[in-house]
């Protein structure tokens, strides 16, 4: 019996876990349809949090690639005083990103919803696919 309040227990604190962290991305993210982020990602510093591989693929024109997993190690190549717009390929690694640059100082964090799987606009791919 002791064993389903643990269950139990276990499951409601993943549940508040997650809500948390839900409405905490929607207090720090500003999630963009594809014409608002058209329209202000040209003045922002554009980043691509995939992997370089995914990147080499496609990837929006002007956007620089610093993906998640090096993200902490590179946070000097961003500039606190400009706007960040992030997108990766479904949104939720721009999310997480998102959260990182938020605790380190970043205010104006945007990101691209549904990814650049949604992206019709413009793209360049880079001529280096043989990994």
């Amino acid at each position: 019996m002791t064993e389903i309040y643990i269950l139990i227990g276990i499951l409601v604190a993943f549940i508040l876990f997650t809500a948390y962290r839900y409405f905490k991305q929607k207090k720090v993210l500003n999630a963009l349809t594809e014409k608002e982020f058209r329209e202000g990602y040209r003045k922002a510093q554009l980043i691509d949090v995939r992997e370089p591989k995914e990147f080499d693929g496609g990837h929006i024109l002007g956007a620089r690639n610093i993906p998640l997993s090096q993200l902490k190690q590179r946070l000097t190549e961003l500039r606190k005083d400009q706007p960040v717009y992030l997108y990766c390929q479904s949104g939720s690694r721009s999310m997480r990103a998102a959260l990182l640059l938020n605790k380190q100082g970043y205010k104006d964090l945007n990101h691209l919803q549904g990814g650049y799987k949604k992206w019709t606009g413009k793209i360049k791919k880079s001529k280096k696919l043989d990994y």
